[in-house]
C-alpha cells in the first residue's frame, strides 16, 4: 500500500483544492467576458460569494489540516481527507456536472464560479503553508 509522510499530504490536499479552483476561476472570468458592461450588480454578487467562502473554507483547511497532523508517521493517500471530506468533493463535482447539463446561465457561472474558484486556490496556498 501506497503511504507518505504528512507533508505530502498536505501537497496532495493543495493540488486536489487548487486544481478546480484554476479551472472554476477561468470559467468563470469566461462567463464574465462575455456578459455586458452594464451587469456590474454580479460584482457585488461575486464579493459576497468569496466572503462566504472564505469564512467556511478558512475553517475547512483547519479542520483538515488538524486531521492530516493527527495522522500517523506515513498514511496512505486516501487518508489525507476524513471520508465526509471526500464525500463532499464527490457531491460537488457532482453538482458542476449537473450545472454544465443544464446550462446554468452566464451571470450564475460569472458571479458564483469567480467567487468559489480564487477562495479554492487560496485554501490550497493554506495547505502549502503547512509544508
Amino acid at each position: 500500500m501506497l503511504t507518505m509522510k504528512s507533508k505530502y499530504h498536505y501537497l496532495t490536499a493543495a493540488l486536489i483544492w487548487a486544481t478546480p479552483g484554476l479551472i472554476i476561476t477561468t470559467k468563470g472570468l469566461l462567463a464574465y467576458s462575455q456578459i455586458l458592461p452594464s451587469d456590474k450588480w454580479l460584482l457585488a454578487i461575486t464579493l459576497g460569494v468569496l466572503v462566504m467562502f472564505y469564512m467556511v473554507f478558512r475553517k475547512v483547511v483547519g479542520k483538515y489540516s488538524a486531521h492530516i497532523d493527527s495522522l500517523p508517521e506515513s498514511s496512505p493517500i486516501w487518508r489525507t481527507f476524513p471520508v465526509k471530506g471526500w464525500l463532499l468533493m464527490l457531491f460537488m463535482f457532482g453538482l458542476g456536472m449537473t450545472m454544465k447539463l443544464i446550462g446554468a446561465p452566464v451571470e450564475f457561472i460569472a458571479s458564483f464560479y469567480s467567487g468559489l474558484g480564487p477562495m479554492l486556490f487560496w485554501a490550497a496556498l493554506r495547505f502549502l503553508q503547512r509544508v
